[in-house]
């Protein structure tokens, strides 16, 4: 069985403080678990106020339906975060 990772580098430079890098991380997250039924967490950077790097992951019985999948969070990702996302990378393992 095909698991699916995306990893979102994303910078937040309006946010002055943990609490308002929290507030836009769990905006992002609880988007995407809600729309497609995916698992996110933050990996990275949860100490940092302006840098994150946010892990999705999914699971499918079709390599392509699984990267299809995938490719539409981040599409989805980059109209939420704009120029907020400054990284991306998709692995099918």
């Amino acid at each position: 069985m095909p698991i699916g990772l995306l990893t979102l580098e994303i910078y937040i430079p309006e946010a002055h403080s943990l609490k308002d890098k929290r507030q836009v991380l769990r905006s992002l997250k609880d988007r995407l678990r809600g729309k497609f039924n995916v698992a996110v967490a933050e990996l990275e950077g949860q100490d940092s106020w302006q840098r994150s790097v946010v892990g999705v992951v999914s699971l499918s019985n079709s390599n392509s339906h699984l990267e299809q999948s995938l490719r539409n969070v981040l599409e989805d990702s980059e109209r939420l975060l704009g120029r907020d996302l400054i990284g991306h990378d998709l692995e099918v393992i």
